[in-house]
C-alpha cells in the first residue's frame, strides 16, 4: 500500500506506525505543514494518516495552511481514500466532516484505559481490538461524533475516544502510534512540557509516563491490531 502522513511538528517521529510500515514493506511519503506543506495528488497515495501536533485547529492565523489541510482532507474522504486521524489528527477529520471541536473537560496526559463501545462490535476494524486497552493521551481538544458516524471508544475523562464514519475513514483521540522514542521526543520539547507542569486529576508526570515499558507494549500491539485490519479490510478493495 502507499501510505502518506501528514505530521505537524518536526520532533514526533519514529512512531509506532512508522514501524509498522516498515514491517509490512509499504511505501511512506510524508508533507511537514510546518515546512512546504505540499500534498500529493489523490492517485498517488491508497492510505492518508493525519498525525497529531499541539496547535489548535481553528488557530488559522498563526497556522494558515490548516484551511489547505481541511480541503484535503475532505477531498482524500470524498475519493474514498482509506483516512485515519490521530489526536489533532482526528480533530480535523471531524470539524471537516461537520462535527464540533472544543476544549474537554480535562486535559488528559499519559496512560489511561480504553473502552470500545457496543457499536465497536458492529465495526470490520474495532471488533478485532480488545474490549479494554491502556494507551497513550495527550489532548485537551476533543471532537464530537460526525453524523452518521459512530462512537467506536470512550475513556472516564472524554466520552468522544474514536469515530468510525463510512467505514474507511477513523478519528481517534488516543495516541497508538506511541513509541519510547516518539514519546521521549515530545517529553523533551519544551512547549509539550508546559502542559504538564501544575498537574491536574489526569495529568502524570515525565517519570511515570515513561517508566511503563509494559503499556508501551500493549500500544505496540494494539495498534498492530488496528493497521492490520484496516489493512486486511481495504487494501483489496
Amino acid at each position: 500500500m502507499r501510505i502518506h502522513l501528514v505530521q505537524h511538528v518536526s520532533y514526533y517521529y519514529q512512531t509506532n506506525i512508522e514501524k509498522w510500515a516498515i514491517e509490512k514493506e509499504h511505501a511512506v511519503s510524508k508533507t511537514f505543514m510546518q515546512e512546504s506543506g505540499e500534498f500529493p495528488g489523490l492517485d498517488e497515495f491508497d492510505w492518508l494518516i493525519i498525525m497529531g501536533g499541539p496547535m489548535d485547529i481553528f488557530d488559522a492565523k498563526r497556522y494558515p495552511w490548516l484551511a489547505k489541510e481541511k480541503k484535503f482532507i475532505a477531498s482524500a474522504i470524498e475519493s474514498k481514500k482509506i483516512v485515519l486521524g490521530i489526536c489533532l489528527g482526528g480533530q480535523l477529520i471531524a470539524d471537516t466532516l461537520g462535527a464540533k471541536v472544543h476544549m474537554n473537560c480535562c486535559r488528559e496526559i499519559g496512560w489511561y484505559p480504553v473502552s470500545l463501545t457496543n457499536e465497536a462490535k458492529e465495526s470490520r476494524v474495532f471488533r478485532k481490538l480488545p474490549d479494554n486497552f491502556t494507551t497513550f493521551f495527550w489532548h485537551e481538544d476533543g471532537f464530537e461524533i460526525p453524523e452518521g458516524g459512530k462512537r467506536m471508544a470512550v475513556s472516564k475523562c472524554c466520552m468522544n475516544q474514536a469515530f468510525e464514519y463510512n467505514g474507511r475513514v477513523i478519528g481517534l483521540q488516543f495516541h497508538l502510534e506511541s513509541s519510547p522514542e516518539s514519546v521521549g521526543n515530545m517529553l523533551h520539547c519544551t512547549k509539550c512540557m508546559e502542559y504538564i507542569i501544575g498537574g491536574g486529576k489526569y495529568i502524570q508526570g515525565m517519570e511515570e509516563i515513561l517508566e511503563h515499558k509494559d503499556f508501551f507494549e500493549e500500544t505496540y500491539k494494539v495498534m498492530h491490531l488496528l493497521m492490520d485490519a484496516i489493512e486486511e479490510e481495504y487494501a483489496q478493495e
